[in-house]
C-alpha cells in the first residue's frame, strides 16, 4: 500500500498536547461523551487535511465515518505518521478510560442515591395515584349531597335570612334593655373599663333613638351612672396614692367620656405640683439657717436633688406625655398639653436652679474642690436626662449657665485666696524683719526671706491651678462645652485668675510707695528692698514660668485677646524700679533725718573747738555699711568707676566748691581782691550737674550712690540754713573728712562723693563768721583717733 510522503499528521492531536492548566478535566470528557461543543477539541485538532469540521472525517463530530477516515490516513500519510498516530490515539483513548472511570468513581454515591431516591418516587407517586382517585369519588359524593341540600332547602332559605336578622336586632335590643344593668354592675365589681367599653357601644344608637320614650330612659339612666363612674375615676385621678398605670386607665376612660382634656391636665399637674414642692422645701431645710453653716455637704445636697427631687420631676414628665402627649387619637390636645407641661418644668426647675445656686454660694473653702465639681457634674448629668425626655424647656441652658457661673465665681475666689495668701506672706515676713529689731538681734536673712516668699507663692499658684484643672477633667461631661474649652481657659484661667494675680502683685507694689499718710512711712525698708527683688525676680523668669504652665495645663481653644507676657514682665520690672527708688528714697530720708536734727540743732556760731568726729557721722556710716549688707544678700555688686589711690585721703579746701576749685585755695588773702563767693558761683556754671533722685540701676552700687546722695544733698542744704563759728566751720571739715574716708567706697563714683563734700564745706566757709580753716594733719589725727 502507497502512502502518500509529507503533509501534516490527521486525526488526533499530537502526543504530549494538553490543554492549559495539566490533565485534561472531567468535565471536558463529559461534553466529549454527549456531544456538546468543545472549544478545546478544535485546538487539538482531529481534522485530516482538507477535512470539513462536522464532516465524516471529522472524529469528534457527530457524522464521524471510520472507513472514509481511515481511507483518507492512508492517502495522506507516511506509514511513520501512520504510527505515530496509532500510539496517540491509543494514549488518548486510555486516557479517556482513565477520566471516564475517575468519574464513575466520584459520582458513585451520587448515582446510587440518585437510583434510590426515583426509585422511591415511584412508589410514592403511585399511593398519590391511589389516593387522588379515592379524592375525586369523595368530592362527587360531597357534590352530590350538596346538591340534594339545596334543593331541599331552597325554599326556607329567606325565611331563615330573615329570622336570623330577626335574632340579631333582638339581642341588640336586650343588650340595650340591660344596659343599665350591666353597668351598675360593673361599676359595683370596680370594671370601670368594662363599663365605659359598653357605653360607648351604645352611645351612637342611644343617642340615635333618644326621642323614643324606651329609649330615652335607658340613656338617663346611663348618663347617671356613667356621671357616677366618671366622679369615681376623678377621685381616683386625686387620689395620690395611685400608680402610673392605674393613672394612665383614669386619663383614658375619661377621656373616652368626654371629659375635658385641659382640666385633666390641670388637675394632673396642680397635684405633681403639690409633691414636688414639698420636696423643693425639704431641699432648702438642708441650706440651714441664713448666714449659717449648711446642714450637708455640697455633693449630698446635689445627690439629694437630683435622686429625688429632679427624679420625680422626670416621672412626672414621662407619665404626663404618655397620658397626654403621646396618645393616639387625642393629637387636638397634644400642643396645649406640651405647653401647659413646659411652663410647669420651667417654673418649679426655677426654683431649685435658685436652691442650688444658693447652696454654692455657701461654698467659701478655697481648698481642694473635687467635691464641687463632682456636684456640679452629677447635677448637670441629670439635667441631661431631663432635658431629652422634655426638649422644649430650657432645663439644659439653665443648668449649664448655673456650672457656667459656678466655674467663675470659684475663680473669683481662687483669686481672693490667692491675694490674701500674698498678703500673710508679707505680714509674716514683716513680722520676721520686725522680731529681732525689738528683740535686739540680728536681722533675718533677705535671701532665705525671698526665696521662703517665692517658693510658697509660687506652689500656692500650683495648686491652685490644679484645682482649676478639675473643671476641663475629661471625666466631667460639662468639660466638653464651648466655654471650659475656650473662654474658661483664656478669660476665666488665664486672665481672670493667674494674669489677675501677677497684677495685683505689682499694684500692692505700686501701693508701698505711696509715701503720703502712714502706710508709705510704716513701711519697713528691707521689706521694700524684699519686694522689689521679688518683682525682678518674676520679670526675668516666674511671670513666663508660671504662664507657660497655665498654658500647657489649660489647652486654650479660644481666639479671644490675652494679655502678653511682654507686657505682664514689663509691669512688674516697673514695680520693681519704683519700689527700688522707693527704697533709696525712705532709706536716704532716714540718714538725712538725723543729719538734719544734728545740724538744726547745734549751736554752730558758739560751739568749742572740734576734738572728735560727732556721733551722728559714726551713726550715718554705720547705718550705710548696713545698707551695704543688706542690699548685697539680694542685688549684685554692679560696675564702679576705677578709684585713685589716695581716695580716703582727699583733703577738702574752705573755699571750693569743686574739686578743681582746690587750686585757687592758696592764692587766697583776706587782703586778694578776689570774691570767693563769685569764684565758687563761676565754677559752679562749669560743675557737672548731679541728679539726686535719678532712678536707680538693679545693682548694689546704685542703690547706696543713691541713698548717699540724698543724704550728703540734705546735709548741703541744712548746712546753707545755719551760721557758722570759726569751730563749727572746723568741726565740718572734721565731719566731712570722716565722711569721705568710708562712703566713697559704696558708690559708683567717688567723684560724686568728693564733690558734694566740697560743696557742704564750701557752703560752711561762706556761711562762717571767722573763716578759719584746721590743718589737714590736725584733721587727720581726729578722724584716726575716732
Amino acid at each position: 500500500m502507497s502512502v502518500p510522503q509529507g503533509g501534516p499528521l490527521p486525526g488526533p492531536a499530537e502526543p504530549g498536547s494538553e490543554p492549559p492548566g495539566g490533565k485534561r478535566r472531567p468535565h471536558g470528557m463529559l461534553k466529549l461523551y454527549y456531544g456538546l461543543p468543545d472549544p478545546a477539541g478544535e485546538a487539538r485538532g482531529g481534522l485530516p487535511p482538507g477535512g470539513d469540521p462536522g464532516g465524516p472525517t471529522d472524529i469528534n463530530g457527530a457524522h464521524f465515518d471510520p472507513e472514509v477516515f481511515l481511507t483518507k490516513l492512508r492517502k495522506e500519510c507516511s506509514l511513520a505518521q501512520l504510527m505515530d498516530c496509532e500510539t496517540d490515539m491509543v494514549k488518548q483513548i486510555r486516557a479517556l478510560d482513565s477520566d471516564m472511570q475517575t468519574l464513575v468513581y466520584e459520582n458513585y454515591n451520587k448515582f446510587i442515591s440518585a437510583t434510590d431516591t426515583i426509585r422511591k418516587m415511584k412508589n410514592d407517586f403511585k399511593k398519590m395515584e391511589d389516593e387522588m382517585d379515592c379524592l375525586a369519588a369523595n368530592m362527587a359524593v360531597i357534590t352530590e349531597f350538596s346538591a340534594c341540600i339545596s334543593s331541599t332547602l331552597q325554599d326556607q332559605h329567606e325565611q331563615i335570612t330573615k329570622l336570623s336578622g330577626v335574632h340579631t336586632l333582638l339581642r341588640k335590643l336586650q343588650f340595650l334593655f340591660e344596659l343599665p344593668a350591666r353597668l351598675t354592675k360593673c361599676v359595683e365589681l370596680e370594671a370601670y373599663g368594662q363599663a365605659v367599653r359598653y357605653y360607648s357601644k351604645a352611645r351612637s344608637i342611644l343617642h340615635q333613638y333618644q326621642h323614643m320614650p324606651s329609649f330615652q330612659g335607658i340613656q338617663d339612666d346611663c348618663q347617671k351612672i356613667m356621671a357616677n363612674l366618671a366622679q369615681k375615676l376623678r377621685e381616683k385621678f386625686r387620689d395620690g396614692g395611685s400608680g402610673a398605670k392605674d393613672l394612665a386607665e383614669c386619663v383614658e376612660l375619661l377621656l373616652q367620656l368626654d371629659e375635658p382634656a385641659e382640666e385633666l391636665c390641670d388637675e394632673f399637674l396642680s397635684h405633681a405640683r403639690c409633691r414636688l414642692e414639698a420636696e423643693l422645701e425639704a431641699l432648702e431645710a438642708e441650706l440651714g439657717q441664713p448666714g449659717g453653716a449648711p446642714i450637708t455637704d455640697i455633693l449630698e445636697f446635689i445627690d439629694r436633688g437630683c435622686n429625688i427631687f429632679v427624679s420625680n420631676m422626670c416621672l412626672v414628665i414621662a407619665s404626663y406625655q404618655e397620658l397626654f402627649v403621646s396618645r393616639e387619637g387625642v393629637q387636638g390636645i397634644t400642643r396645649m398639653a406640651q405647653d401647659k407641661l413646659v411652663a410647669f418644668v420651667n417654673s418649679l426647675m426655677e426654683t431649685y436652679f435658685s436652691l442650688v445656686e444658693r447652696r454654692i454660694q455657701l461654698e467659701k473653702g478655697v481648698g481642694d474642690n473635687s467635691l464641687l465639681v463632682r456636684a456640679l457634674d452629677r447635677f448637670h448629668r441629670r439635667l441631661q436626662a431631663l432635658a431629652k425626655l422634655l426638649p422644649a424647656s430650657n432645663v439644659a441652658a439653665e443648668g449649664t449657665e448655673i456650672v457656667v457661673r459656678a466655674a467663675k465665681e470659684r475663680i473669683r475666689q481662687y483669686l481672693l485666696a490667692l491675694q490674701s495668701f500674698y498678703q500673710d506672706c508679707l505680714t509674716d515676713v514683716r513680722q520676721s524683719l520686725a522680731a529681732p529689731r525689738l528683740a535686739g538681734k540680728e536681722s533675718p536673712n533677705l535671701a532665705e526671706l525671698l526665696g521662703t516668699i517665692s517658693a510658697s507663692v509660687l506652689n500656692q499658684i500650683k495648686s491652685v491651678l490644679t484645682y482649676v484643672h478639675l473643671f476641663t477633667a475629661k471625666d466631667i461631661t460639662f468639660s466638653n462645652k464651648p466655654y471650659f474649652k475656650g473662654e474658661f481657659c483664656s478669660q476665666g484661667v488665664r486672665e481672670g485668675l493667674i494674669v489677675g494675680f501677677i497684677k495685683s502683685i505689682c499694684q500692692t507694689a505700686r501701693q508701698f510707695c505711696e509715701t503720703t499718710g502712714d502706710k508709705g512711712g510704716s513701711t519697713p525698708p528691707a521689706l521694700l528692698l524684699l519686694l522689689s527683688r521679688l518683682c525682678l525676680d518674676y520679670e526675668t523668669s516666674t511671670i513666663s514660668y508660671i504662664l507657660t504652665l497655665t498654658d500647657e495645663q489649660f489647652l486654650v481653644q479660644d481666639h479671644s485677646p490675652i494679655t502678653p507676657v511682654t507686657s505682664l514682665c514689663a509691669e512688674a520690672r516697673e514695680a520693681a524700679q519704683r519700689l527700688l527708688n522707693h527704697y533709696v528714697k525712705v532709706q536716704g530720708l532716714i540718714i538725712s533725718q538725723m543729719l538734719r536734727k544734728s545740724v538744726e540743732t547745734r549751736d554752730w556760731v558758739n560751739t568749742i573747738e572740734p576734738r572728735n568726729v560727732r556721733a551722728v557721722m559714726k551713726r550715718v556710716v554705720e547705718d550705710t555699711t548696713s545698707i551695704d549688707v543688706q542690699v548685697g544678700l539680694l542685688y549684685e555688686e554692679g560696675v564702679r568707676k576705677a578709684q585713685s589711690s589716695d581716695s580716703s585721703k582727699r583733703t577738702f579746701s574752705v573755699y571750693s566748691s569743686s574739686r578743681q576749685q582746690s587750686r585757687y585755695a592758696p592764692s587766697y588773702t583776706p587782703s586778694a581782691p578776689l570774691d570767693t563767693n563769685l569764684l565758687s558761683n563761676i565754677q559752679k556754671l562749669f560743675s557737672e550737674c548731679i541728679d539726686i533722685f535719678s532712678p536707680v540701676e538693679f545693682n548694689k552700687v546704685s542703690v547706696l550712690t543713691g541713698i548717699i546722695k540724698i543724704s550728703l544733698k540734705t546735709f548741703l542744704e541744712c548746712v546753707r540754713l545755719r551760721t557758722f563759728g570759726r569751730y563749727g566751720l572746723q568741726q565740718i571739715q572734721v565731719d566731712c573728712y570722716y565722711l569721705q574716708l568710708y562712703l566713697w567706697r559704696f558708690v559708683c563714683d567717688e567723684n560724686l562723693v568728693h564733690f558734694l563734700l566740697d560743696e557742704i564745706v564750701g557752703s560752711t566757709a561762706h556761711r562762717c563768721l571767722d573763716p578759719v580753716p584746721m590743718e589737714q594733719s590736725v584733721i587727720e589725727v581726729i578722724c584716726e583717733r575716732g
